[in-house]
């Protein structure tokens, strides 16, 4: 049965899993990325992984993998890992990350997580919209075609970084008043301790605000902040939906409702899109790299039934 490993790469841990042609997905467990020890240890820590995960392959499907994908952090094109903040590391090739002899592709990794939900997720029935994770920062997956759109340089879908409110509070990327100052679940934590003194997750934030002042007035600006932000990509792209994703977007409409409400509330002219969860949660981007790794194979246009 030929198999396919896919890699999702993060700032601090990777989450692996073969995925065969039919589509049947075994998941494995997660792995440091090592990023303490430099970016070379990184590349090494994840080049062992795909080994492994290969082997593993090879155990249970009796032979190598038909491709390698890779989602990963950072500015990156198919075939090179150009920088990471994150990690650290600039122009690695895709061939450092696999064993030799093996095609593999590189994505993004939210672009990544948007073409599954495209092919995959909530968003398979819709050609255009956009893919939010909302995570401890806000990056975004634009949606054309149902493919996602890197831009020009790779920047395309920063919308975590577009300000919503210009004197605002100052964001780590050197700018005030971007998105991801008021409503990631880094923001969410940051801003709350700063009202409290209490070192509370971004879920038991959200899980307060009805009963708790502080909680409501800072969840309250992260909606806000939301609304703003969707207004202008409304405005500009004309989606035909906007899915939420992330940490964050698994607090389900107790935070999805109130933003489609604010939303609506500024678009006074037109209906707002749609917002919906996010279908594959923390497995969109493992998902999109099984995509890669079959695109790696030669197989482009792979969409099975998935067993999860």
């Amino acid at each position: 049965m030929s198999y396919v490993v896919a890699l999702d790469v993060g700032g601090t841990s990777m989450k692996g899993g073969l995925v065969t042609f039919s589509g049947e997905v075994t998941v494995f467990p997660g792995r440091p990325t090592g990023r303490e020890r430099g970016p070379e240890a990184a590349v090494a820590t994840i080049r062992s992984y795909v080994s492994e995960l290969a082997d593993a392959g090879s155990r249970s499907f009796g032979g190598a993998p038909a491709g390698v994908g890779l989602a990963v952090p950072g500015i990156v094109s198919a075939t090179v890992a150009l920088y990471s903040a994150n990690i650290g590391w600039r122009d690695v090739p895709v061939s450092a990350f696999v064993p030799a002899g093996l095609p593999a592709v590189l994505g993004h990794d939210v672009r990544t997580g948007g073409l599954a939900e495209s092919v995959f997720g909530a968003g398979r029935d819709v050609s255009d919209f956009l893919f939010l994770p909302l995570g401890t920062g806000i990056a975004g997956a634009v949606v054309v075609g149902g493919e996602p759109y890197g831009g020009a340089n790779g920047w395309g879908g920063e919308i975590g970084h577009t300000p919503v409110w210009p004197d605002g509070e100052k964001c780590a990327c050197g700018q005030r008043g971007c998105l991801e100052t008021y409503a990631s679940a880094g923001a969410l934590t940051r801003r709350y301790a700063a009202r409290t003194g209490d070192a509370a997750t971004a879920k038991e934030i959200v899980e307060r605000a009805p009963d708790d002042a502080r909680a409501a007035e800072v969840l309250g600006d992260a909606v806000e902040a939301l609304a703003i932000s969707l207004a202008s990509y409304t405005l500009l792209l004309d989606p035909s939906m906007i899915v939420i994703g992330g940490g964050l977007g698994e607090a389900g409409p107790v935070l999805l409702d109130p933003v489609a409400e604010r939303l609506a509330a500024r678009l006074a002219f037109r209906e707002p899109p749609p917002l919906r969860q996010s279908a594959l949660g923390v497995r969109a981007g493992m998902l999109g790299a099984a995509i890669l790794g079959w695109r790696a194979a030669g197989q482009p246009t792979w969409s099975p039934d998935l067993v999860l």
